[in-house]
C-alpha cells in the first residue's frame, strides 16, 4: 500500500487521536443500534428504526463540520451523527425509552426525532423532508447575518423525490447560501429499490439543475466523507454556496422494527453488502498504519459495553412524563410570554 494511502487522514489534517474517536464512535453507534434492536424484540421499548450501514457516513461528516457552531438537522437514523456532535448514549436511551429526561422532547416523539438546543440540534418531525427547507431558512439567517456558520441536513434517497427537498435545493441555489445538503442514499426509500423510485444515475446529478455541484461519494469511506464535507464546508464560508452530497451507504437492517425487509430484498442482497461494511473497513486502516491493534480494540469494545449497559438500566429506570404534563410546549404557560 502506497505510503499516501497509509497516512490519508494526517494529509487531510486530522490527527491519530482524532481517528481513532471517530472510530470509537462509529463502533458506538453500532452497538446502541444493535442494542435497540433488542430491546424493541423484547417488549422493553415499542420502536426502532436503524442506522445500521451508516456510520462512517455520519461521522466523516460530522467530523468535518464545527460542533457549537453550525447548525445540524437531521434524520432519523442519524445516531452516529448525534453521538459526534455531543450527544450521548444515555440520550439516546432516554429517547427510545420515552422517558421524561430525554432531551430531544421529554418523551413525545418517536426515537431518531432529534432536537437538542445546547448542541444546535434543529428539532425534526415526522413527515420526512421537512428538515431540508429548514435548512435553508438557517442558512439564509447565516447569510443575512453575515455570520460564518453553515447549516448541515441529511434525509435518505426517498425523501429526495419530495417537494420539499426541490423548493430547499431550489431557494438555496437561487441565493447562494451556505447549506450542505446530504443524501444518506441507502438504497432503498423503506421498500421501494432506487432503481424504481429516481429516473436519473445519481442523486448527485440533481444538483446541477439548482446551479451548484453535486457529488456522489462512498459513505463507506469515512476519511472521503470528511474531505468532502470539509470542501463544502469552505465553499459555503467563502460564499460560494450549497453543496449536494450523496452518500452511497446501504440500508443492512430493515426499514424498522416494523417492516419485513424478506418481502422485498434477499439475505444474499444484504450479506454481500455488509462485506463493504465501513468499521471493519476503518479498523482495517488504523491497524496498518500502526496505531490501532488486539489489546486497544478489545479495551475499547469493554468500555462501549459498559457504557451501552449503564446507559440502557438509566433509560430503563428513569420515569416517564406526567400525565399533566402532556399538553406542555403545545400551549403558553404562565411565565412563557
Amino acid at each position: 500500500m502506497a505510503i499516501a494511502q497509509l497516512t490519508k487522514h494526517r494529509q487531510l489534517g486530522l490527527s491519530d487521536e482524532q481517528v481513532i474517536e471517530m472510530y470509537r464512535i462509529m463502533m458506538l453507534a453500532r452497538k446502541f443500534d444493535e442494542r435497540g434492536l433488542i430491546l424493541q424484540r423484547a417488549g422493553k421499548i415499542n420502536f426502532h428504526v436503524s442506522g445500521i450501514g451508516q456510520e462512517a457516513a455520519q461521522v466523516g461528516a460530522a467530523f468535518a463540520l464545527e460542533n457549537q457552531k453550525d447548525y445540524f438537522l437531521p434524520y432519523y437514523r442519524d445516531y452516529a451523527l448525534v453521538l459526534s456532535i455531543g450527544m450521548t448514549v444515555k440520550d439516546l436511551m432516554l429517547a427510545i425509552f420515552a422517558k421524561a429526561e430525554d432531551p430531544n422532547s421529554g418523551g413525545r416523539q418517536m426515537p431518531g426525532h432529534f432536537g437538542y438546543k445546547k448542541h444546535n440540534i434543529v428539532t425534526g418531525s415526522s413527515p420526512v423532508t421537512t428538515q431540508v427547507p429548514h435548512a435553508v431558512g438557517f442558512a439564509l439567517a447565516a447569510k443575512l447575518k453575515k455570520q460564518d456558520f453553515v447549516s448541515f441536513v441529511t434525509f435518505g434517497d426517498g425523501s429526495s423525490n419530495q417537494g420539499d427537498f426541490h423548493e430547499g435545493l431550489n431557494f438555496a441555489g437561487v441565493h447562494k447560501l451556505p447549506v450542505i445538503f446530504m443524501c444518506e442514499n441507502n438504497q432503498y426509500a423503506i421498500s421501494v429499490p432506487y432503481h424504481k423510485q429516481v429516473g436519473c444515475a445519481r442523486i448527485a446529478d440533481r444538483a446541477i439543475g439548482y446551479g451548484f455541484p453535486g457529488i456522489a461519494v462512498d459513505g463507506n469511506d469515512v476519511l472521503e466523507m470528511y474531505r468532502v464535507v470539509k470542501e463544502a464546508r469552505e465553499r459555503a464560508i467563502r460564499g460560494e454556496g450549497p453543496t449536494l452530497i450523496e452518500a452511497i451507504v446501504y440500508r443492512v437492517s430493515p426499514h424498522s422494527t416494523s417492516d419485513d425487509d424478506m418481502a422485498y430484498r434477499t439475505k444474499e442482497e444484504v450479506d454481500k453488502h455488509i462485506l463493504n461494511d465501513g468499521i471493519p473497513k476503518f479498523r482495517a486502516y488504523l491497524e496498518g498504519i500502526g496505531i490501532w491493534n488486539e489489546d486497544k480494540e478489545a479495551a475499547m469494545q469493554q468500555e462501549i459495553a459498559l457504557e451501552i449497559k449503564e446507559a440502557t438500566e438509566y433509560g430503563d429506570k428513569a420515569p416517564f412524563p406526567t400525565p399533566e404534563s402532556t399538553l406542555r410546549y403545545v400551549y403558553a404557560e404562565e411565565g412563557d410570554l
